[in-house]
């Protein structure tokens, strides 16, 4: 890792930002169409890959694709004239079977990609590096991000930011920590009218497994989530299922809270197996998804910029309901921020037809720029301003306490205000091991 800077440079202003971002967004919103009409599920997403790197190679970055052995990863830099911090924005581009888009990461690659394109348009002369790192496997617990830390792509990384679309707007959200596991019941097959009792069904162990989680679901914490499907069920309704599955998934606050739950739930996949005469066996089918740690010292920037250009933004609720992700494992090694910004009508479920063809809407490229702005706002300050970054790192070391939201926080609000006026803003392993972060 270089050696970051001490003293402060100066910093686009808001309205350099606002500038490139507007520049950009013919390209930015024909990568996300392309992303979006031509979905690929986690581990294939070949021509997300390609439409981003080419995009950035043209911008002047150093693109190395196939990065920490992930064949549709890829990590792209532009170095800076000096040594400083290296800042990180994240890109996700895998859709979901049977719905393409419907979480929308077409929006975060291209947003995300954007960001860090007009961050160095607008600091040409930046020290350190900014790079984009593209992450690919986060939907159905692929785990990109934990491969990729295992191999070490996230090492020497001061800080990673990225946004993700929503039908509301939040700088920071807890997010649950996630096993992803399967339970596989072998039992014999037989004819199912002829000699059933010659047959042991596997499709009943599984049966009798989900309805054990169901009767577990009183006596759980408030917090947890249990859920799943049947995915091998057998093969035809005259033979007795030798073989059946449930993939699922086990969440809750904390990654000892989800594992201590895991403990349950292989204990009722063997009593089930017992009761039926088969034999059952959990295992993973993905990493552990930690739970998220956001930074608040950079969300609290984040949510001045998007405030200031026109969209209301504040902290998410403590306990209001949330899902997994892998940028909680990143959260764990260095300091991250995973903002929300309403792309879709309120109550626009995530993971669903709606919220795909929400994500190809004008409005939801218009939230995007502001997105990217708000994005590029924080790697711009974090590569020129030391004290912004130790603030950061002080945050996630638990040396001060976590920072505050503050409404005017960002010292160019009403700058940026003025530009709104003149530009029509539009309000494979369980863990990744752990990296020490810079302390130069």
């Amino acid at each position: 890792m270089s050696e970051t800077t001490t003293s402060p440079t100066p910093t686009p202003t808001l309205k350099d930002l606002s500038d490139e971002l507007t520049a950009l967004r013919p390209r930015m919103e024909e990568v996300s169409r392309a992303i979006h009409g031509r979905p690929e599920l986690k581990f294939a997403e070949f021509h997300a890959v390609q439409v981003l790197t080419s995009w950035l190679a043209e911008a002047g970055f150093v693109v190395e694709t196939g990065a920490g052995g992930v064949d549709t990863a890829f990590v792209a830099v532009h170095e800076g004239g000096e040594p400083g911090p290296y800042v990180a924005v994240l890109a996700e581009y895998d859709a979901l079977p049977g719905l393409g888009h419907g979480c929308g990461h077409n929006l975060i690659a291209a947003g995300g990609t954007a960001a860090a394109i007009a961050a160095v348009r607008a600091l040409p002369d930046h020290a350190g590096t900014i790079a984009v790192i593209g992450t690919p496997g986060e939907e159905m617990g692929g785990g990109g991000k934990v491969l990729l830390a295992e191999a070490g792509v996230f090492d020497g990384v001061d800080a990673a930011v990225m946004f993700h679309p929503a039908d509301r707007s939040a700088t920071t959200q807890h997010a649950l920590a996630a096993a992803h596991l399967r339970a596989d019941f072998t039992g014999v097959s037989a004819h199912a009218a002829r000699t059933p009792w010659e047959g042991r069904s596997a499709l009943a162990a599984a049966q009798l497994f989900l309805n054990a989680l169901d009767s577990m679901r009183q006596f759980m914490p408030p917090t947890a989530r249990l859920h799943g499907i049947v995915s091998d069920g057998g093969q035809a309704p005259n033979v007795v299922p030798a073989r059946a599955a449930v993939d699922f998934y086990v969440r809750d606050t904390t990654s000892a809270a989800t594992e201590a739950l895991v403990d349950r739930v292989r204990a009722a996949a063997r009593g089930a197996a017992l009761a039926t005469g088969t034999d059952a066996a959990v295992t993973e089918t993905g990493a552990l998804y930690a739970e998220r740690r956001d930074n608040n010292v950079l969300a609290a920037r984040f949510g001045a910029t998007v405030r200031a250009l026109g969209v209301g933004i504040a902290p998410g609720a403590p306990h209001e309901p949330a899902g997994s992700s892998d940028i909680g494992n990143i959260s764990q090694l260095l300091p991250v921020i995973h903002p929300y910004v309403r792309t879709a009508e309120f109550g626009t479920p995530s993971h669903s037809d709606a919220m795909r063809d929400a994500a190809a809407t004008d409005f939801a490229h218009d939230r995007t720029q502001v997105a990217a702005t708000g994005l590029a706002r924080v790697v711009t300050d974090l590569v020129s301003d030391p004290e912004f970054l130790a603030a950061a790192r002080a945050e996630f070391a638990g040396e001060a306490a976590p920072g505050e939201e503050a409404p005017g926080e960002a010292a160019d609000d009403v700058e940026v205000l003025e530009v709104i006026e003149a530009h029509g803003h539009p309000g494979r392993a369980r863990h990744a091991r752990r990296i020490r972060p810079c302390r130069s």
